[in-house]
């Protein structure tokens, strides 16, 4: 679980830090300004490392499956070996999905004005941007990103499913272990994967709510996944415990 924790939280710095300094360098300076070379950067780097995100969170819900459901075979199933592999395979399927989505915008003409409704640049606003019949590629685009996240959302939603018939049988005590487990991770893909799928499986299109549903995925679910993950950690819940509960030490006449 904490190899898993580990690359979503580098993930997580990783995916925001694509966005967050150029919006508070726009913000700071009152200048939104990207050059063609760094909208594809951040295209691809946002796209490569949400990929990531979305597919570990995918792995971390099998992983809590085995936990669950198969807790004889876990340490076998989910020996080092595979967890490193899972993570490759994560960041692997992540690149391809980036390097779609990159390959099918890099080769649009634009012919001005080139005003993006966006805070960052993603390819639906980029696709409005086109001065040329985007149908086709609009199709592609929500064949690639749309598949991807509704594939990925199946599966987790599956993994649950087969966990919450599994801890049927349990004792209460034992059920709500196995829940309040489960609970931290489901909050997460709650929070990530319901912008994401309102967002991308749709028609390539922009609303006026895009923007703020991508502050959802962009910001604010990377920013509170360590919240969410330590606050139900029992070991680290216990360790606050003792920090508050310390009594004050006596240096002379001052409490500190």
């Amino acid at each position: 679980m904490y190899f898993f924790l580990n690359s979503l939280a580098l993930s997580d710095l990783c995916y925001t830090s694509t966005v967050t300094p150029k919006l508070v360098t726009d913000l700071l300076a009152e200048s939104n300004m990207i050059s063609y070379t760094g909208c594809m950067t951040q295209l691809f780097a946002m796209h490569f490392f949400g990929g990531i995100e979305v597919l570990i969170l995918t792995g971390m819900a099998y992983n809590r499956y085995v936990a669950i459901c198969q807790p004889l075979h876990y340490a076998v199933v989910m020996s080092r070996q595979r967890c490193y592999a899972v993570v490759t395979a994560c960041c692997a399927g992540a690149f391809r999905h980036s390097f779609v989505q990159c390959l099918l915008t890099i080769n649009l003409p634009f012919c001005g004005p080139n005003e993006i409704d966006h805070y960052f640049c993603d390819v639906y606003p980029l696709l409005k941007l086109a001065c040329t019949d985007t149908y086709r590629v609009g199709i592609l685009v929500v064949a690639n990103s749309g598949t991807m996240g509704l594939v990925t959302f199946v599966v987790l939603m599956l993994s649950y499913l087969l966990i919450l018939y599994t801890v049927k049988a349990y004792p209460a005590e034992s059920r709500g272990k196995a829940l309040s487990a489960c609970s931290s991770h489901i909050t997460v893909v709650v929070l990530f994967f319901v912008p994401v799928v309102f967002i991308y499986i749709r028609p390539a299109t922009t609303l006026p709510e895009d923007k703020v549903f991508a502050l959802f995925y962009t910001i604010i679910a990377p920013m509170f996944n360590p919240l969410i993950y330590t606050l139900r950690n029992t070991e680290m819940k216990n360790a606050l415990r003792k920090v508050w509960c310390q009594k004050p030490f006596l240096l002379g006449r001052h409490i500190i």
